[in-house]
């Protein structure tokens, strides 16, 4: 089946709102999570969500193999991968927080070419194709046009996971070097930047399913998104996303430690 980038995008989106349906009806309720081998918490509400892409993903491209975090990789045929997350930020969802999304990210031929991300319980939309812009509930989505980090607006999912990754200190260069510094993490920090609404957001620690929409959502908003190294991929295992302007003052100061 013949299909564009376009097509696959306009579907992502379709799915990833079904999903975000499926992520409110266990919003703001009691839930009692499990805990991963990797000491992160899961619900019902993760499993179901991911369950339920992965069926549409199955219905409408059957041969299209597919990643997520909680049931794994199933390979399929074809060229294109679906990278899932079901809900980043599963903290904060289990807290009652708006801030977690739904994530979907499309490779072909292992190059990421579309990106989408649902904040369900926020009523945003944010996404991305390869030639195609950034939108944000229908309209273009771009990054802010501050020019000098210390007017810039810095973004992180926690202080206490520089530290724990031994890059205190590039924390604390960038923290006295930007204007403002918030804890509007996870994959909400990553939309903040794309819309213009902060100009660095950075993690420590991400994984390829933490990453995927991201990097195509970013540089179609006009930003940039790479690992620690300044390398544009979603499998670095750390990343950095900028308005683009700001980006090499951002380098200078976390490669200080190297």
């Amino acid at each position: 089946m013949s299909v564009t980038n376009r097509d696959l995008l306009d579907f992502a989106v379709e799915v990833a709102w079904q999903a975000g349906k499926v992520t409110l009806e266990y919003f703001q309720t009691k839930l009692t999570p499990e805990i991963k081998s990797d000491q992160s918490p899961v619900t019902i509400a993760d499993k179901r969500t991911e369950q339920t892409i992965r069926e549409l993903i199955c219905a409408k491209f059957p041969d299209h193999s597919i990643v997520g975090e909680e049931y794994g990789e199933q390979t399929g045929q074809s060229e294109y991968r679906w990278i899932i997350d079901p809900i980043d930020g599963t903290q904060s969802f289990i807290r009652g927080v708006p801030f977690y999304g739904v994530l979907i990210g499309i490779e072909k031929d292992d190059e990421i070419v579309v990106g989408v991300i649902n904040y369900p319980a926020l009523g945003e939309t944010l996404y991305a194709a390869t030639g195609e812009g950034c939108y944000w509930n229908g309209r273009r989505a771009n990054v802010s046009q501050v020019k000098d980090l210390g007017d810039a607006l810095f973004l992180n999912t926690g202080v206490e996971l520089f530290y724990q990754t031994g890059r205190g200190k590039a924390y604390e260069r960038l923290a006295n070097a930007t204007s403002r510094q918030r804890t509007w993490g996870d994959c909400y920090g990553y939309a903040l930047v794309a819309t213009g609404r902060a100009e660095l957001m950075i993690d420590p620690i991400m994984k390829v399913w933490d990453c995927a929409p991201l990097l195509p959502i970013m540089r179609e908003a006009g930003g940039t998104f790479t690992d620690w190294k300044g390398v544009s991929t979603i499998r670095g295992g750390d990343s950095i996303a900028t308005n683009g302007f700001i980006v090499d003052e951002v380098f200078k100061l976390i490669q200080m430690d190297e």
